[in-house]
């Protein structure tokens, strides 16, 4: 008897450790249906997602590498692309950068650094860590999100004008441009760090 149950305690806990590994591994358990949550942590939430796979990305290329842009050399020849005004990936990184600061302007709090020299950076060091900081600054930002004031007119960025749809919109914007990332990595061997789970 004394076998079975050990057995048993056993087998619980096996369970319970891999529920448990799958519940830290995987996205948060959801709210019952019909819970009113906070706007501001479901906002976050979406906001955390890009940045882990642009950091990510920022974070996976090499540093002789942040100067790269594609090139017509590196497509199919007889292709009539142009490529001269196409960012390199520190000008990727930095114009997210700066963009963060730019569309979470709205919650008046003063960015600790000049926004405006983060176009400036050119290494990766630099580009990586004014991209933290402005993840930093847009988190303090939806903090700041309330349910009485989610929805309330602003001044409009882009056509969006509430804290809530403009900070949706820069995970959309950061998405756009972690795809464009993700080429510029997979154009030099690289697999991007979100992919490669």
């Amino acid at each position: 008897m004394r076998i079975l149950t050990l057995v048993l305690a056993a087998a619980v806990i096996s369970s319970s450790g891999v529920q448990m590994h799958s519940q830290m591994s995987g996205p948060p358990p959801s709210p019952p249906v019909g819970t009113k949550e906070d706007p501001a942590k479901a906002v976050d939430g979406l906001l955390s997602l890009m940045e882990v796979q642009v950091v990510g990305a920022a974070k996976a290329m090499p540093a002789d590498k942040y100067s790269f842009a594609p090139a017509q050399g590196i497509f199919a020849s007889g292709q009539t692309t142009q490529f001269d005004t196409v960012r390199t990936f520190v000008a990727q990184v930095t114009h997210l950068a700066q963009a963060n600061y730019f569309f979470f302007g709205w919650s008046g709090i003063k960015p600790d650094r000049d926004v405006k020299a983060i176009g400036s950076i050119t290494t990766r060091d630099e580009a990586v860590a004014a991209l933290e900081a402005s993840f930093v600054y847009a988190h303090k930002a939806i903090a700041t999100i309330t349910a009485e004031n989610a929805f309330v007119a602003i001044k409009p960025i882009d056509g969006f004008s509430t804290r809530t749809t403009i900070a949706a919109f820069a995970a959309a914007h950061g998405n756009d441009h972690y795809g464009q990332m993700v080429e510029y990595l997979r154009m030099n061997g690289i697999v991007p760090p979100a992919s490669a789970k």
